[in-house]
């Protein structure tokens, strides 16, 4: 396979990846998060948490995807703007280890009494809006990127 081919792969996988984030995130605030806060405490509780399980891991993929194939796509290419898109997607992992997570088990703890899942929800809301918004940059940069001759 050509070097050629390869940036062609990886540009793919990166842009892919980084649409897939970011569309990902922004529905979650957009739609599911609203949503779950509008259903009460208790149930946006319950919501949160089986969403949560399942979209984790899907998140951190896409994320770690985008931020490999962009590195990737920049040594194949010289072009740097791949790496600075793929980082502000995989800037999503650690702002969520460091960030989020602490509010994550907070939400994730036995007996959590819905008078503390409603502000720990809300909060929750917020940083996962920062989450989206820099995914969303990343993917900017990254279509940018993808139309400079």
């Amino acid at each position: 396979m050509s070097t050629g081919t390869v940036a062609q792969v990886l540009v793919w996988i990166e842009l892919a990846s980084a649409t897939l984030f970011a569309s990902w995130a922004l529905y979650i605030s957009v739609v599911e998060h609203p949503a779950r806060m509008g259903a009460g405490a208790a149930a946006g509780l319950a919501q949160w948490r089986a969403s949560y399980a399942r979209a984790a891991p899907w998140q951190a993929s896409a994320a770690a995807l985008s931020l490999a194939a962009g590195l990737g796509a920049a040594l194949a290419t010289g072009r740097w703007g791949w790496a600075a898109g793929g980082a502000l997607v995989g800037a999503a992992i650690p702002f969520t280890l460091v960030a989020i997570m602490p509010t994550n088990r907070r939400l994730q703890a036995p007996g959590l009494a819905a008078a503390e899942a409603g502000p720990l929800l809300a909060r929750w809301g917020a940083l996962h809006r920062v989450r989206t918004a820099v995914g969303l940059a990343g993917l900017l940069v990254l279509l940018v990127e993808a139309h400079r001759p």
